[in-house]
């Protein structure tokens, strides 16, 4: 381990929470930050300092370089759909007793004029177009599309950051790249331009994908939203700032 004035930090990101609380650590003086990045996407949120990029092996392989790199403290700012990476960390981190901090976006919330169906998963939201949808706009990533492909009367705008790959189950429509944060203006024109009826989307929480949410509401669209998986038991913080005090108090202890 490094001396007790002296912290060594892996951070498990790629979400732009993980990239600006790694900004912010790497000018705290006396404690040093690794940031991991699964390296789903081409061009992911990368943050400053030191970064590795690629899975560890489930819990078995985190263990290892938990130990091998003297990690003295772990933070877990993956994506809120991550879970698997969420509940390896934990064990990781109970099996090396190291503190482990969550930092997980707060969720978006019902308002009024929403039209939300809440649902448990992408298999279930696939269920509830069946009968109610003609033109979808889908943004739960690439990895789910599949999930979508054998609803062959529908038509779906499909938003992602990559592209699927040449193999890849996909339903019937038109695939649009490209990176949040996204405008409101910007997702009311696609809205109508296309004249969707419906949107998938998992509830990632957030601003950068906020305005979908809000042009829906403002033109009344129907929205399917995918409910969060459960998370492992554990301390939580909801923004960068509480996770930075979460370190400097673990650094002077």
């Amino acid at each position: 381990m490094l001396s007790a004035e002296y912290k060594r930090v892996l951070i498990l990101g790629g979400t732009g929470e993980a990239a600006e609380l790694g900004a912010k650590v790497a000018s705290i003086t006396g404690i040093e930050a690794i940031a991991s990045l699964a390296g789903r996407t081409r061009e992911p949120s990368v943050p400053s300092g030191n970064v590795r990029i690629g899975g560890f092996g489930g819990v078995e392989g985190l263990v290892e370089y938990l130990r091998q790199m003297k990690i003295d403290l772990l933070i877990d700012a993956t994506h809120p759909f991550a879970n698997q990476i969420s509940f390896n960390a934990a064990a990781a981190a109970n099996e090396v007793d190291i503190p482990r901090l969550m930092l997980i976006r707060p969720a978006w919330e019902k308002v009024t004029g929403d039209r939300w169906i809440e649902v448990e998963s992408n298999s279930a939201a696939a269920e509830v177009l069946k009968n109610q949808a003609k033109r979808v706009f889908l943004t739960v990533g690439r990895q789910e599309l599949g999930t979508f492909a054998h609803l062959q009367d529908i038509w779906f705008l499909m938003r992602m950051i990559d592209p699927p790959g040449q193999d890849a189950l996909v339903p019937p429509g038109m695939i649009l790249c490209d990176r949040g944060p996204f405008v409101l203006g910007n997702e009311k024109k696609i809205l109508i331009q296309y004249n969707i009826d419906t949107i998938v989307s998992k509830n990632s929480g957030g601003d950068a994908t906020y305005a979908k949410i809000l042009a829906a509401r403002e033109l009344g669209v129907q929205v399917v939203i995918v409910k969060r998986p459960k998370v492992p038991a554990g301390e939580q913080v909801a923004d960068v700032d509480s996770a930075v005090a979460w370190l400097l108090n673990k650094l002077h202890c």
